[in-house]
């Protein structure tokens, strides 16, 4: 938090306590605590908004689903292959083979790559 270590806040701490002094710590104490309420009714009032805005779907989300570490690519893996094969994949005949196309377009030994100077 902000790079300072525990010797250091600790440090801090007794240098602010020395400058306030005893007869001013009450109320420094007291507006401490009024600025940490007033962020907590800021974000509980963010939080109310937002749900007003978004309106009651937002409340029927099952937000679990979307935790990224359930995510597990073992997992993935191992659903995908005990998946049933009974649905038909796409069909390959519609997307045509172009490797072929690759292998003639390969570049001769000692030739030069094509070069665009507009595309960059």
């Amino acid at each position: 938090m902000f790079g300072i270590n525990g010797v250091e806040a600790i440090v801090l701490v007794l240098v602010v306590l020395f400058l306030v002094g005893p007869e001013r710590l009450p109320e420094y104490a007291q507006k401490l605590k009024d600025l940490v309420k007033a962020a907590k009714r800021y974000a509980t009032g963010a939080t109310e908004d937002f749900k007003e805005t978004l309106g009651p779907e937002i409340a029927e989300v099952d937000w679990r689903k979307f935790d990224p570490r359930q995510y597990d690519p073992r997992t993935i893996v191992r659903q995908a292959l005990l998946e049933d094969d009974d649905a038909p994949a796409a069909s390959s005949a519609s997307i045509p083979d172009r490797r072929d196309e690759l292998v003639s377009a390969r570049l001769a030994p000692g030739e030069r790559a094509p070069f665009d100077g507009e595309s960059t």
